[in-house]
């Protein structure tokens, strides 16, 4: 389908990746993964087709079609729901104005006899059989079912898009993408706006998709559902494996293991090589030997460990004074949008030094009381904020909270004060924004690098209190862990709105489940939370949160499969239970050898024999490997 070769990339003289290669084919689902700013967007971009690189070539299929999700978009006001939606059929509008433009003309005429009239119902003919081709009597249907998949009501769909908020907007974006049937899916970050209901319902539209789809994502979860192929972009380079994230992660792991065992004894063996070498320089009579000795080591292929780039932020959040014992206290809440009722006679009391989770569906209120708390809308009803408290705000938006034409130094210098402007460049340093990084204007910055900027600007201001609206979009695994370690560090009050249940785990003690208006406390963490639900993970929780007037959503059940196929299953499994067996069995003979080798390197140096073997071994156990993950693959593709 598509063919990227050689492609490289550089910006300001730094290369983003060099000289890489690979193909997408049809069935390929991708987690394209790395750290914020190692350039996972600009390879969708390359790919779509926005940017060109600057060497390489993208060879694409004929008719191939791709389809693009990006972090910013921008409608066209005045159009509903359906309408936006619809602008994904841009053939079959086309063919229903042909269709009426015809349609009209034949109204107005009465010549039936005529050639021209006839004319016209052979054209009107036509063009109806083209509008079938192309669905156009199913597309109004598709549309309904996957706006409703991704949370719209069919209230909405009469309503304007601009009287949602961009996460909406950007499900009414992904709907689009997802009624074109294009061949390539790119989608970034497509979860970060979404509810765990509708996180679910993608998941199995991905599942199911016939096409290719390259995903942009730091939900670990996500990926292991989706995706059944990684390629991971570091420090210039790609890595790509055949499986989904986790397992991924363990097999670069196991990797690098096996090359720094590689690499320390060819070390050993090299510099045993080299005392050969100088031993027998001093001797005529062996110069001959040395000479040998010496190209054999010039011809030796010096073993490499695969990169790794464990840079993270460094993050604290001091307290700059001690509160009043009672932090936040809200009565009688009360907040509506328009007829929209979100809150209905809310309470709630934090203490301090109290971390607290918001849990629960979209809609239902959480980053509405957050901003209520944190002073940036109106409502009705009683709050009062305690004695000394100061309030630190990371909003879920930080695209609208940063000003696009500033660099990333002057809005640090902006938001800084006298006491704390000298210290903007160290603040800078630590969350990884040193020397020309910090020069980059704020448009060009990835999703996760607008994040740790929002991080660094916080820190320039007194808090004792930290309100946090999903804090974790964008942020790569790295950096969501320093996050999480900082926050169970703070001696302050904590309370953090998130759908992650990894990054809330064993973060907060107080746990708020927001359902129909109205709050639910939990004292407890996230596990206490899920156990009072009796349920295994927030995912389950927030299904089942669904307001009582929606449908039930169904799961669609796997096909079942032929007698052809159910014996291909059966094959394959056994195949794969014995290659697993010879991969376990060569796996102990080869940690023999190495223990060998570690006790008697010397003495084995004499046995040519050995390392023939050792190396046999070890090129076999490749092999297996390599066969072991086709064999695995068309298995997850024959159980669909």
């Amino acid at each position: 389908m598509l063919n990227i070769s050689n492609v490289s990339i550089s910006f300001q003289g730094e290369y983003l990746f060099n000289g890489i290669s690979f193909k997408l084919n049809p069935g390929n689902r991708i987690g394209l993964v790395g750290k914020n700013g190692a350039g996972k967007s600009t390879m969708l971009k390359i790919l779509s087709g926005d940017i060109e690189p600057d060497t390489g070539q993208i060879a694409k299929e004929k008719g191939t079609r791709i389809g693009f999700l990006r972090q910013d978009i921008d409608f066209e006001e005045g159009r509903t729901v359906l309408d936006e939606a619809y602008q994904a059929f841009t053939t079959i509008k086309s063919l229903e104005q042909q269709l009426e433009e015809i349609n009209k003309q034949l109204a107005e005429r009465s010549d039936y006899e005529s050639d021209s009239y006839n004319e016209l119902i052979v054209q009107l003919n036509e063009v109806q059989h083209q509008y079938e081709i192309h669905g156009g009597y199913n597309y109004q249907g598709n549309t309904e079912r996957i706006l409703q998949g991704l949370g719209f009501s069919r209230d909405d769909f009469d309503k304007y898009t601009e009287t949602f908020s961009g996460g909406w907007r950007m499900r009414i974006e992904l709907a689009k993408l997802l009624l074109q049937n294009n061949d390539i899916l790119l989608l970034d970050e497509p979860t970060n706006h979404l509810d765990i209901e509708s996180i679910i319902w993608l998941e199995g539209f991905l599942k199911n998709y016939a096409g290719c789809v390259v995903i942009v994502s730091h939900d670990k979860m996500f990926l292991d559902q989706v995706t059944n192929r990684t390629i991971e972009i570091l420090l210039g380079n790609i890595y790509d494996y055949n499986q989904p994230y986790s397992k991924y992660l363990e097999i670069r792991k196991e990797r690098r293991e096996q090359q720094a065992a590689a690499q320390k004894n060819q070390q050993k063996e090299i510099a045993h090589t080299e005392k050969l070498i100088e031993k027998f320089k001093a001797k005529a009579s062996k110069a001959s030997m040395a000479q040998s000795l010496m190209k054999k080591l010039e011809k030796i292929d010096r073993i490499e460990v695969d990169e790794t780039d464990n840079s993270v932020m460094t993050l604290n959040f001091p307290v700059s004074v001690t509160p009043g014992k009672v932090v936040v206290d809200a009565e009688h809440i009360v907040k509506n949008y328009g007829d929209v009722e979100v809150l209905k006679g809310v309470k709630l009391e934090v203490a301090r030094g109290d971390k607290i989770a918001f849990v629960g569906q979209n809609g239902q209120g959480k980053s509405t009381l957050a901003k209520i708390i944190v002073g940036e809308i109106n409502y009705q009803g009683n709050l009062k904020l305690g004695h000394n408290v100061q309030i630190g705000y990371f909003a879920q938006n930080q695209a609208e909270y940063l000003d696009g034409n500033k660099t990333v130094l002057d809005t640090m210098i902006d938001a800084a004060n006298a006491s704390n402007r000298t210290k903007v460049r160290d603040i800078l340093g630590a969350f990884l924004f040193r020397g020309e990084e910090a020069d980059k204007y704020v448009k060009v910055l990835s999703g996760g690098e607008r994040n740790r900027l929002a991080l660094a600007k916080l820190m320039l201001q007194p808090f004792n209190v930290l309100v946090m609206d999903e804090p974790t979009n964008h942020l790569d695994i790295l950096s969501k862990n320093v996050l999480k370690e900082a926050l169970k560090r703070f001696e302050g009050t904590l309370i953090v709105v998130s759908h992650d249940r990894d990054f809330l785990q064993g973060l907060t003690n107080k746990v708020y489940e927001f359902k129909e208006h109205k709050l639910t406390e939990f004292l407890g963490d996230i596990e206490y939370y899920l156990e009072e639900r009796a349920i295994d993970n927030l995912r389950e929780a927030e299904k089942k949160t669904q307001k009582s007037t929606k449908e039930p959503v169904i799961a669609e059940q796997p096909a079942k499969l032929s007698y052809q196929q159910q014996k291909e299953v059966k094959s394959l499994k056994n195949k794969i239970s014995n290659i697993e067996k010879q991969i376990n069995k060569l796996e102990a003979e080869l940690k023999l050898l190495d223990k060998k080798l570690a006790s008697d390197y010397e003495k084995l140096l004499q046995d040519k024999s050995f390392f023939s073997d050792y190396e046999k071994k070890k090129e076999y156990l490749q092999v297996l490997m390599q066969d072991w993950e086709e064999k695995q693959l068309a298995l997850d593709e024959l159980s669909l």
